[in-house]
């Protein structure tokens, strides 16, 4: 496997190509992985909906870690994983600009994507399944009522290990061993219910979109979506993937 060094060293081409690639197609390839995310979001729910508490917990932690290895092996660009940009930035190898411009083209595209799958999912699976709408709504209104410390912190804790996930990736040139990596910090954020932002713009959408295709008796508003959960789980994320993850690994690895 190449050593933590090696991953450090490697992630600074990977970075680079990152900041250049046109903005037409990293929003085409952030709309991938939002949708890859919302594909894992709503597998995950159907294997694990009906289940009682524990077991259910369980197989979303065992179906969800689909999203990632998606967006790993397809080739997409995935905000939460993109924090660790923060270390080759550290180091001078990429500008701030051009940074700061990947991750916000990235959010966005990831966004649409995450609509798109939660849109076709609320006009057809929703209406197939019984009490599935319902499901749907019940837990975007629990995410969008955590209150904001509790939503940030536990994005903080999700995006930890999500960054955790994409660095073990790393470790492995073979598409087995970059799921192997992957799978058991995806499973354990899912199943510790941290807060991921880009599976949150699907869930939270999803219950939105049910709510008013389906007639769904609930006080979810755009506004709880987004201030209620988005925005503290993002600058959750943000901290958790660039300073506990990107920043102690510059300073062992790529400060000079």
């Amino acid at each position: 496997m190449n050593s933590p060094k090696d991953i450090a060293n490697n992630y600074i081409s990977v970075a680079k190509n990152k900041v250049a690639t046109p903005v037409a197609k990293t929003l085409v390839l952030a709309f991938l992985a939002g949708a890859f995310i919302a594909l894992a979001g709503i597998s995950s729910t159907m294997a694990s909906w009906k289940l009682v508490d524990g077991w259910s917990t369980v197989v979303k932690g065992c179906i969800f870690p689909l999203g990632l290895a998606l967006v790993v092996l397809c080739g997409s660009e995935l905000f939460t994983g993109n924090c660790l940009l923060v270390a080759p930035l550290l180091s001078k190898e990429i500008p701030l600009g051009k940074t700061a411009k990947n991750l916000a083209l990235v959010y966005v595209g990831n966004l649409v994507g995450s609509i798109f799958v939660a849109l076709l999912v609320s006009l057809s699976l929703a209406n197939a399944v019984d009490g599935l709408a319902e499901h749907l709504v019940a837990v975007a209104t629990d995410k969008a009522n955590l209150g904001f410390g509790n939503a940030f912190v536990l994005g903080i804790l999700c995006n930890i290990l999500v960054c955790l996930a994409v660095w073990m990736t790393m470790a492995s040139n073979t598409a087995g061993g970059k799921i192997l990596a992957l799978f058991l910090p995806v499973a354990c954020f899912v199943i510790c219910g941290f807060e991921h932002s880009v599976a949150n713009m699907y869930y939270l959408f999803a219950g939105l979109f049910c709510q008013g295709i389906h007639n769904v008796q609930a006080n979810l508003g755009l506004l709880d979506v987004l201030v209620g959960n988005l925005l503290p789980v993002t600058l959750g994320n943000m901290v958790g993937g660039m300073v506990f993850v990107a920043l102690p690994y510059w300073f062992v690895y790529l400060k000079k």
